[in-house]
């Protein structure tokens, strides 16, 4: 199973999973044509995507998704409160799923997960191919006993760190939006991420990328030492995902 990102952060993000012949696309935060170009840096015709499944409905996560879908007649997979903010004219491709029950799509099994956001009724995803688990979590605000059991022992790990909280509290947004981004339903700082790393199991861990870093709040200079310190490993091992260039292809084998 291989992953790769499109771009993370508050101008727009989009993951790409892919096992056999099943490529799905986590999310589309782009216009169609920026995702098209994006996905050609990945050696990926949009053509090929088997389907899209949105975590919630900001949008910077599904600006692309209603021309994405109309153009090439791709599936879109949403909680019932995330596609009752979808366009009406794409509802003939809309797949409503169960936040608590899985699903196969071809060769990916998904796990879906509720998350505090401050979103209708927002997911996050664990991919799992029958020997590896990938968990995908951002745009979350606090962490809960679920999040944790479900992150247990994942192979690959995309985990948001958007903020520091000294940065956040000192720097230039309006008060409303620092209590917004630093609430209970809004973004994980360093320190949650951190601390979401020693508590579960990552004894299986291949795989970390520090995601939805915010661009002026934070920096992978701040992110990279304490998610080393909480895993115990070197620095050069914490993989960043940026805004313009998300990460290049990550693959999950066997040892």
């Amino acid at each position: 199973m291989r992953f790769a990102s499109l771009g993370s952060g508050s101008r727009g993000n989009a993951t790409i999973v892919t096992h056999g012949k099943t490529t799905l696309m986590i999310d589309c935060g782009f216009s169609a044509r920026e995702a098209e170009k994006r996905l050609q840096q990945l050696d990926i015709d949009a053509r090929s995507l088997t389907a899209i499944l949105i975590t919630h409905e900001h949008a910077d996560h599904m600006a692309g998704v209603r021309v994405m879908a109309r153009k090439h007649r791709l599936p879109v997979y949403a909680t019932p409160g995330t596609a009752g903010c979808l366009p009406a004219d794409i509802s003939a491709y809309i797949r409503e799923f169960n936040c608590h029950e899985r699903f196969t799509i071809n060769d990916i099994e998904v796990e879906p997960f509720p998350v505090p956001h401050d979103a209708r009724e927002p997911s996050q995803f664990v991919f799992t191919n029958g020997q590896h688990r990938l968990g995908l979590l951002t745009d979350v605000g606090s962490i809960t006993p679920l999040i944790e059991d479900t992150l247990n022992a994942c192979d690959g790990l995309l985990l948001e760190t958007n903020h520091d909280m000294t940065m956040l509290e000192q720097g230039e947004y309006p008060e409303h939006l620092k209590r917004r981004v630093g609430g209970r339903l809004g973004h994980l700082n360093n320190v949650q991420s951190a601390t979401l790393l020693e508590k579960i199991d990552t004894s299986k861990l291949q795989h970390i990328m520090a995601m939805h870093i915010s661009e002026k709040n934070n920096c992978p200079s701040i992110v990279v030492p304490l998610l080393a310190k909480a895993l115990q490993c070197e620095e050069n091992w914490i993989g960043v995902a940026e805004q313009d260039a998300g990460f290049g292809w990550r693959e999950l084998v066997t040892r």
